[in-house]
């Protein structure tokens, strides 16, 4: 019997190892072909025209445009718009839930919530262009409501499933003996939550905060049909906007292989496998910190 149990943990331990070294070797392939593939758009483009203001316009027949500073405008303003609107609604969604709500509405709400995640980004997108959009139009009286503000609104509620879930438990793993102390020394629930909880669990907090920025920016079909698509040098969130993630997808398909416009997009890709790879470090960062400080 011993020798059994010893070959079982002895399996499922290789399968996990095995599994954990799968993805890394996945990811480090991932690098790898976007990084080889970049490395011969960059023979024929320079990094300093790469990262240009000009606009994107690679089709075009006498002088070739590459630079993607207008494509990374329009990813900072959705992104940046989605984190202000998701960040205050998701972690004042999961005080909500972990404090205030009774047990019969959290039971309501958190399936609710968790199946938000499940809405396909297609369907998001629709909403955008026949909802979203036309509302936008008439609130601001604007030609149309394709735009960066359109896409942050979107992305928002598609971020808002990963900030709330995260930050719940965040909640939730703050020791009772903290908040029984606040109490014991006559504060109220809402002192309590601003001077003892919040301060408490601030670091998780702002890591659900930064993989909810992770899943926003690596959207692709929202963007895509809610902003406008204008590779032009946007001038706020009003204007129309076209996102790096959008450039891939509607461009990779139609684009000859081997020419340089071919490679150029996978330059494009490698740019937010870098960026959206940076925030998912500094986010498990934080977590790292909050694990060490025992919160």
């Amino acid at each position: 019997m011993t020798g059994r149990r010893y070959f079982w943990n002895r399996f499922f331990e290789n399968s996990l190892a095995v599994s954990a070294f799968v993805s890394i070797a996945t990811l480090v392939g991932i690098f790898l072909l976007l990084a080889v593939n970049s490395w011969k758009a960059f023979t024929y483009i320079g990094l300093g025209e790469f990262f240009s203001l000009n606009a994107w316009n690679p089709a075009a027949y006498d002088t070739p445009s590459y630079g993607i500073g207008a494509l990374l405008l329009g990813t900072a303003l959705t992104t940046l718009g989605a984190t202000v609107i998701a960040a205050p609604l998701g972690v004042g969604m999961a005080f909500f839930l972990s404090e205030i709500a009774p047990m019969r509405l959290r039971n309501l709400l958190k399936p609710i919530v968790e199946l938000m995640a499940a809405v396909p980004s297609v369907v998001m997108g629709f909403t955008g262009i026949v909802l979203v959009g036309p509302f936008l139009a008439k609130v601001f009286g604007l030609p149309n409501g394709l735009n960066a503000l359109n896409g942050s609104i979107l992305l928002a509620f598609m971020a808002l499933p990963t900030v709330i879930s995260i930050s719940e438990d965040v909640v939730q793993a703050v020791p009772r003996a903290y908040k029984e102390a606040s109490y014991a020394l006559g504060a109220n629930r809402w002192e309590t939550l601003i001077r003892v909880t919040l301060p408490a669990c601030y670091s998780g907090l702002l890591a659900a905060i930064m993989l909810g920025i992770g899943r926003a920016i690596g959207e692709t079909m929202t963007v895509l049909m809610a902003t406008g698509n204008a590779t032009a040098m946007p001038s706020g969130l009003f204007s129309s906007v076209r996102t790096i993630t959008a450039t891939v997808a509607i461009e990779m398909g139609e684009v000859p292989t081997g020419t340089t416009h071919y490679y150029a997009l996978f330059a494009c890709a490698l740019v937010l496998f870098l960026i959206t790879l940076s925030i998912n470090f500094a986010a498990e960062r934080v977590a790292a910190r909050l694990r060490k400080r025992g919160q």
